[in-house]
């Protein structure tokens, strides 16, 4: 557990996070209810059962916060990925038994990223299901400590999240998987940046051949959610890309504070209407939430 160490060590205020402190924070920031989910590192440790037990108990803990707090918390299952057999149950489990809102994935499991072929009953079991399915940006196995005093979240976390939309747009996972309503943290990433420069390359067998509708379409049909992505060029550059709609709240807490999120929507001179969906409008449509 060193790494989970690490990242709970470098970030005061993870340790200490209980949802009396949330809630306070969420009623300072008019916050009517968090989708909650487990962040970075995520819960694979290189041991499937270790991974199975701690799957559920987060889930079970989810799922407590949400009998506890009506209306004022819902939750993101995590599932044992890479054990696929384990992950289809727990998401069985979730689903069915717990009432999850959807599933969380962080963008890479090592040296594997959420497109590889072994990945795929997993996603075939969510599009069944036409579950929500979010992902959160981890570092890889090869990208750490690439250069000097430079952390993974400041490079490698946006550029895994757009490694993560990659592998899933070229091994066809998107396209056939139409009834998944996918979540990617941050803005997506550098995607905003790069989506011209990606569907250009990707039109060409053989991967053309897995992305029927194209590149632009796959990406019309993904959502992002603004968390570390309201500075004003990001929060452009994500607006000019994604429609309105696909655009959702989100803050990082308690890694990141909630009124770097709100006050840069809210100085972003938006429309009434736009804010509103971002706000609250376009997750309450798509996890059915009530107020």
């Amino acid at each position: 557990m060193d790494r989970l160490g690490e990242v709970v060590s470098n970030r005061p205020g993870v340790a200490d996070w209980t949802p009396t402190r949330a809630l306070e924070t969420m009623d300072q920031y008019g916050i009517r209810t968090a989708i909650g989910s487990i962040s970075t590192p995520g819960i694979w440790w290189g041991d499937a059962a270790a991974a199975r037990t701690l799957a559920r108990a987060c889930n079970e803990y989810g799922a407590e916060l949400v009998r506890t707090y009506p209306g004022r918390f819902g939750f993101f299952a995590s599932v044992p990925l890479p054990d696929v057999d384990a992950s289809c149950a727990e998401i069985a489990y979730s689903f069915d038994v717990l009432g999850a809102n959807g599933v969380v994935f962080m963008t890479n499991y090592g040296d594997r990223w959420p497109g590889d072929a072994a990945f795929a009953p997993v996603f075939r079991e969510l599009n069944r299901r036409r579950a929500t399915v979010f992902f959160h940006p981890t570092v890889a196995d090869c990208c750490r400590g690439l250069l000097p005093d430079v952390g993974p979240s400041m490079i490698e976390y946006p550029f895994d999240t757009t490694r993560a939309i990659v592998s899933l747009l070229t091994s066809g996972t998107f396209s056939s998987n139409p009834d998944i309503a996918w979540i990617f943290s941050h803005g997506g990433g550098a995607l905003p940046m790069l989506a011209a420069r990606i569907a250009a390359q990707v039109a060409r067998p053989p991967v053309a051949d897995r992305i029927p509708n194209g590149a632009a379409y796959e990406f019309g049909r993904l959502r992002f959610d603004v968390a570390n992505a309201t500075s004003p060029p990001a929060l452009a550059a994500l607006l000019r890309f994604a429609p309105v709609g696909n655009v959702l709240f989100g803050t990082d807490f308690p890694y990141g504070q909630m009124e770097t999120v709100v006050d840069g929507l809210r100085d972003a001179g938006l429309a009434p209407e736009t804010l509103a969906a971002i706000e609250a409008g376009n997750a309450r449509a798509l996890l059915q939430l009530d107020g």
